[in-house]
């Protein structure tokens, strides 16, 4: 407990000059590639200097000297007097929080245990909401009255229903790509991007998530669908969006653009998975959903387009997604069984059984959920209490303002705690 002392023991004092920021940056990134080397999945994205990376891994940093020079950056920077800009002002504040986070990262690669909510809080700025079986009862018993008749609880009917509108595998890429460039163009109509931004497209197996985008630098990125189960026709948008327009890829590009080559603010051209940075990541990518296809328009789109392409019936498209939009409202089950799994309440088979009830996963989806869970482990929050966030930032302005506030985000260094 003393690392959560001594992070509750910094205070903010203001100093009579503002210092170059820069510095403080080259160490933070620095230190994000030290904690890289002893935790292969923190370091999402590094588009840096390669010789940074290099000086790195010669000096062989251990976890103590880490965790001993992050916290005295995040001393410093406690100690840096608030900017008169308010995006200077968001680029401290994100700068702070994701020192405490590597700080929090550091303590556990060390061995320190700390409960999901503290773990959460210290990592990601956030803490999702606690919501018992009674609560997602009541939404399963909504969600029946719209279920197609049939014998077996509602996960089984749920299951029963969505095995009819699974992918082909030899349709699988026309659709995706399909959905990608729907995904670009609808952003694009709010907003342009670099001319030689690009991806390309991979499909993999054996992973424990269903999606991810690998950003590489100078615009590019690698997107990976995982077909290691059967994909069911709304993950295509889903997908596309989430991993590229407007979500990650776009994300990427826009920081990219506006923060590291229209600032010179280098810091962001590394990427710490566990850290604050995350839940906007994956809030605006989940939300960008919303975004991209508002509404009606999703369905009656995909009825007309994606559906004919993977050989299902555009006819049952709006159904579809009444039940879909429904099912979503189940989500944050997710969180709760991470959370009692991971503090040690549950087993990881009870776990699974609670994914099967509430979140309305087939068991073999519900046990690849437990595997991402155990290598990422509060991560689970930053898809729907990042999604909500993000909602309510973008949601507080009239509609025909809410793509520029989208963008805004996409464009500016972000925590939840400036989404407030």
């Amino acid at each position: 407990m003393r690392f959560i002392a001594l992070l509750a023991a910094l205070t903010f004092v203001a100093c009579t000059e503002v210092p170059d920021l820069t510095p403080h940056a080259e160490r933070y990134m620095t230190l994000a590639l030290a904690v890289g080397e002893h935790d292969p999945d923190y370091v999402d994205a590094y588009y840096g200097p390669a010789g940074l990376r290099d000086s790195v891994r010669a000096a062989a940093m251990t976890l103590p000297d880490i965790g001993s020079a992050a916290l005295g950056l995040s001393q410093e920077l406690e100690h840096v007097a608030t900017p008169r800009d308010s995006v200077d002002q968001l680029r401290l504040a994100y700068l702070r929080a994701q020192v405490r986070s590597m700080m929090a990262r550091v303590a556990q690669l060390s061995g320190q245990t700390m409960p999901f909510d503290e773990e959460s809080r210290l990592t990601y700025d956030a803490t999702a909401p606690h919501r018992d079986a009674t609560y997602y009862q009541g939404l399963l018993d909504e969600l029946e009255g719209v279920l197609p008749p049939g014998p077996g609880t509602v996960s089984q009917r749920v299951e029963r229903y969505r095995q009819r509108f699974v992918i082909q595998p030899a349709r699988l890429d026309t659709v995706f790509r399909t959905a990608v460039a729907a995904c670009r163009s609808r952003m694009l109509e709010h907003t342009t991007l670099p001319a030689e931004e690009s991806f390309t497209i991979e499909y993999v197996t054996n992973q424990p998530w269903s999606g991810y985008n690998w950003y590489q630098g100078n615009y590019r990125s690698i997107i990976q669908v995982n077909t290691d189960l059967p994909i069911f026709i709304d993950r295509a948008i889903d997908l596309a969006c989430h991993e590229g327009y407007p979500g990650h890829h776009a994300y990427n590009v826009l920081l990219e653009q506006h923060l590291v080559n229209g600032r010179g603010w280098i810091e962001y051209q590394v990427y710490p998975l566990f850290s604050p940075q995350s839940l906007i990541a994956e809030g605006s990518a989940n939300y960008g959903i919303a975004m991209a296809f508002p509404g009606a328009t999703r369905w009656q789109w995909e009825a007309e387009h994606l559906f004919p392409l993977a050989g299902l019936p555009g006819s049952e498209a709006e159904q579809y997604y009444r039940i879909q939009t429904l099912v979503g409202r189940l989500s944050h089950a997710g969180n709760e069984a991470a959370r009692r799994y991971l503090d040690g309440e549950i087993t990881a088979e009870l776990a699974t059984d609670w994914l099967v009830e509430y979140a309305l996963m087939a068991p073999e989806r519900a046990t690849q959920r437990i595997r991402f869970i155990e290598r990422y482990r509060s991560y689970v929050i930053n898809y729907n209490l990042g999604m909500d966030l993000v909602a309510a930032h973008v949601e507080a302005v009239p509609d025909g303002q809410r793509w520029a506030r989208f963008l805004d985000l996409l464009s500016t260094p972000r925590i939840a705690s400036t989404l407030r």
